[in-house]
């Protein structure tokens, strides 16, 4: 039996627990989409999660036939071969390859932290998104002990210590990327949010500790944090904003 069936046994009912992460956001994202929409996914990555087990949370995570278009945009050209989008752009710089507003909705999940510069990716952000538009964020709070102790470990290790982590397979070395966490605490994000004119919703929350499954007595005192720390001390924050 998995850890998190010990400490969350309703995932025996669907394989997902109440607080899992990824459900939360991409129910949000997905009440947001209609069916005009265009629909930029930045950092789209591979297509990985198609082969999510759960189904729910896969449905969920993908985009394709819910909007008129998804688009995805990556440093990765590997993403290209994503089956969940209609378009690709490889991004080589700091310009987005993409026209002034034209798209309605942005999803950018675990990507904030691996920017360098958040000012011109979010004046990016700002520009390609129509009047009216949602932005739709994901990311790691810094604050939160394990970006602490992501941020000690050397970026060229990262990928070892993710491997460790999820456990044989369940990541690929090629999909980590170097961190710099510039802008991934709830004050930060809303001071950003705001000096882009956006109108947003910056929050913290904290999902099962799945990184910590490699050991019971450090799954343990993982869900400990999640039921006890505050919510600005949460794994992640969760970012929704319009135009």
């Amino acid at each position: 039996m998995e850890f998190k069936e010990i400490f969350y046994p309703e995932t025996r009912f669907g394989g997902f627990t109440d607080i899992d992460g990824t459900i939360a956001f991409y129910k949000r994202v997905n009440a947001l989409i209609e069916p005009n929409h265009v629909v930029l996914d930045v950092g789209c990555g591979r297509g990985n999660y198609g082969q999510d087990r759960v189904a729910l949370r896969r449905d969920l995570r993908i985009f394709k036939g819910k909007a008129a278009k998804v688009i995805g945009l990556d440093v990765d050209e590997g993403a290209k071969n994503n089956p969940y989008i209609d378009e690709f752009h490889l991004l080589l710089g700091n310009k987005w390859p993409l026209q002034d507003e034209s798209v309605d909705l942005i999803v950018c999940d675990n990507v904030i932290e691996h920017i360098d510069d958040p000012d011109l990716f979010f004046a990016e952000m700002k520009r390609v998104l129509r009047v009216g538009g949602f932005v739709c964020i994901r990311t790691p709070n810094r604050w939160n002990y394990f970006a602490i102790m992501s941020s000690l470990i050397p970026n060229k290790y990262h990928s070892r210590v993710a491997a460790f982590a999820h456990g044989t397979g369940k990541r690929e070395v090629e999909d980590i990327f170097p961190t710099f966490y510039r802008c991934n605490n709830i004050p930060k994000l809303k001071n950003i949010m705001k000096r882009y004119s956006f109108d947003s919703v910056v929050y913290g929350y904290d999902a099962e500790q799945s990184y910590l499954s490699f050991s019971k007595i450090a799954y343990f005192f993982g869900v400990l944090h999640q039921k006890f720390a505050p919510g600005f001390l949460g794994s992640a924050i969760f970012v929704f904003g319009k135009k």
